[in-house]
């Protein structure tokens, strides 16, 4: 069966943002497809319907590499909408059990619907996005470049910090001294990618 890797972006970034990381996989030979979805307009259940619309009719073996939001929103359309072919899935910056950024920012103004449904408690946003029982490898920065580093000196990439990407007891784990916004160029993060989709945990 044909594979094909499709690329999710995160909150307030378009397709753009994954174009080096989808032309280094595919000088490893891999197929790939950037999807785009309206992450500012709408909450994550119907970002997740969006892109299973624009999905519908792939017949490859689909394997997946979401960027921090785009983790979510395939968590919920794997939960809704799961594809029969669906292959392994790589999540760059997730927040997983939610946000410590989307609280404050919560708090303090009227917010975008996603980063509303951030802030909500580890178990409520489990109950929305659906359980982790896909084959799964996180990856998670540590060089703390954005508003957390002021905010907050837990271990993070800048926007999530490690242990909110923690996807219980499924799934690996790779940790990497990136920042947040440019992690998928890591050419150390893009083999590790390579290695996943190819060989699985291990």
């Amino acid at each position: 069966m044909e594979q094909k890797v499709l690329l999710l972006h995160g909150m307030g970034r378009t397709r753009g943002s994954l174009r080096n990381a989808a032309r280094r996989l595919e000088a490893l030979g891999w197929h790939t497809r950037r999807v785009g979805y309206p992450s500012l307009t709408r909450p994550i259940e119907r970002l997740a319907e969006h892109v299973a619309e624009k999905i519908r009719g792939e017949t490859a073996r689909l394997h997946f590499v979401t960027h921090s939001l785009g983790g979510l929103v395939l968590r919920r359309l794997l939960h809704s909408h799961r594809p029969v072919n669906l292959g392994r899935v790589v999540m760059l910056a997730p927040p997983n059990r939610g946000s410590r950024l989307a609280r404050r920012l919560s708090r303090v103004g009227r917010v975008v619907p996603a980063v509303r449904q951030l802030a909500l408690s580890e178990e409520e946003l489990a109950r929305l996005l659906g359980p982790i029982d896909f084959e799964l490898l996180v990856v998670a920065g540590t060089r703390g470049v954005g508003p957390l580093r002021w905010l907050d000196t837990t271990a993070s990439d800048g926007i999530v910090t490690v242990d909110e990407t923690f996807a219980g007891r499924f799934g690996d784990t790779f940790v990497v001294r990136r920042g947040h916004t440019f992690i998928m160029n890591s050419p150390e993060v893009l083999a590790r990618i390579d290695q996943f989709l190819r060989e699985g945990s291990g």
